[in-house]
């Protein structure tokens, strides 16, 4: 492994997942207090259309298992 690719912060395109060098990424997007990094302005579409889909918050009460009528 080079010596520099220690170096680039390397984030994660909620998206798409590819990996992508926060200086140099296509876009950005805050949400929740959070900075989310973009390969292209159309990942960054899609999540701010759906940012629901790509965020992973944590289990909602109750862990949605069970507990349902039967």
């Amino acid at each position: 492994m080079p010596f520099w690719s220690k170096t680039k912060a390397k984030e994660k395109d909620p998206v798409c997942g590819m990996e992508v060098d926060s200086k140099n990424a296509a876009a950005t997007q805050e949400h929740q207090g959070k900075t989310y990094y973009f390969c292209s302005p159309s990942c960054k579409a899609s999540f701010v259309k759906e940012p629901a889909k790509y965020v992973k918050g944590p289990p909602a009460a109750g862990g949605g298992m069970g507990g349902g009528h039967h």
